[in-house]
């Protein structure tokens, strides 16, 4: 087949958890003998045409000096472009800026939609920006020939709302390799000995709830936080909050780096709260990391009774003057890697759209079942994988 991916900035991952999912889907169809290419920004680090066997369509951004509106205008050039590529499969990570321009998506391709979470009810937009989104979700399913949901409860949501049939595949990870804490030394700090926020620095992540959750709690040991501080939102966070305790980092891409922190931290802190199954919160998991995470059903649907839970800074500040039985937190770590090992794992993700895009070649018209016989545990278009 020869599969389109857009909705990112692309690959390697250099932003977000889109991109990557579409660095290890990419790579795995092109395993499996596919012809993939995924749309990058003009303005990624990453300069070449091809990655590890995946062409890279480079386009315009423009979103560097037009903010928002620029992600809208990224997004109509990278589909404008697939018009020519004559694609079998073309897979929208998000619709957020792209449904709009769902009249130009391409006739002769089958369009699959990553549909993410609930965007609309992310705190972080006005009460304008989300009634558009909740139309721009609207959009995305009468548009699509498929709607692939990677969280159960936003399957369930779309099946009430739409009265479509979404197929569930989750998101992936790798369990991690053992770790060294010598590689800690750089940060000035010990095993156990630190919380850690690995996050987009934005509302709806409750940043700033952790941060007054740990200062409260009057504890020792610093927050390290890792993230793009450049936005309004992080540059206030950081400008009244900064400070040995509380310790921003900047963004970091290394995995290694990233496992490295996860694994030898006190607490991992998860504040995610609108989203589908969230790859960082795989990645924490796979990286035997103790997670304390927003309580909302995305995170239950994950980590289920594996994990502490908080709603406010309150608890958070609760929780660490409590007493956190270290067996309680070894119990959690030891089924969260269960997870990553059964449901999780990227080889039975990447062989799940492998399956749903070849099935969905062979049907016409929007939103129809699957034979998915031959391809392990399925009901009503559940992968269980």
């Amino acid at each position: 087949m020869r599969i389109g991916i857009l909705g990112s900035r692309g690959i390697p991952n250099n932003y977000g958890g889109f991109e990557q999912f579409a660095e290890h889907l990419s790579f795995g169809l092109v395993q499996l003998g596919h012809e993939v290419s995924v749309y990058n920004s003009h303005n990624h680090p990453y300069k070449e045409r091809l990655w590890r066997g995946v062409n890279l369509i480079h386009c315009h951004d423009p979103e560097n000096y037009l903010g928002i509106a620029g992600q809208f205008v990224y997004d109509l050039i990278c589909i404008l472009d697939s018009r020519k590529r004559s694609f079998d499969i073309l897979l929208q990570l998000g619709y957020t800026s792209s449904s709009i321009w769902r009249r130009f998506l391409p006739g002769n391709s089958k369009i699959v939609t990553n549909m993410d979470g609930l965007e609309w009810k992310r705190s972080k937009y006005h009460k304008p920006v989300r009634t558009f989104l909740k139309y721009a979700e609207n959009l995305a399913v009468k548009s699509s020939s498929l709607l692939i949901s990677d969280s159960e409860v936003m399957r369930e949501y779309l099946i009430r709302m739409y009265q479509v049939k979404p197929v569930y595949i989750p998101y992936g990870a790798y369990v991690s390799e053992t770790q060294n804490a010598a590689g800690l030394i750089p940060f000035h700090v010990r095993p156990q000995n630190y919380f850690l926020l690995i996050s987009r620095i934005q509302s709806d992540n409750h940043v700033e709830e952790i941060i007054k959750g740990v200062l409260q709690s009057g504890s020792s040991m610093p927050l390290l936080i890792i993230g793009n501080i450049k936005n309004r939102y992080g540059k206030r966070l950081e400008k009244h909050y900064s400070s040995e305790k509380i310790r921003f980092l900047g963004p970091c891409f290394e995995k290694k780096t990233l496992d490295l922190l996860r694994f030898f931290s006190k607490l991992y802190f998860h504040g995610h709260s609108s989203g589908g199954t969230n790859p960082s919160l795989l990645e924490a998991m796979a990286a035997s990391a103790p997670i304390c995470a927003h309580d909302n059903p995305f995170n239950h649907e994950v980590l289920g009774q594996d994990a502490f839970y908080f709603t406010d800074s309150g608890q958070i500040s609760e929780m660490i003057c409590g007493f956190i039985d270290p067996q309680v937190t070894k119990s959690f770590i030891l089924n969260n890697i269960q997870k990553i090992q059964t449901r999780y794992r990227w080889n039975a993700v990447i062989s799940a759209y492998n399956h749903v895009f070849e099935e969905l070649i062979k049907i016409t018209g929007p939103n129809q079942s699957f034979n998915l016989n031959n391809h392990g545990n399925k009901q009503n278009n559940r992968f269980y994988l």
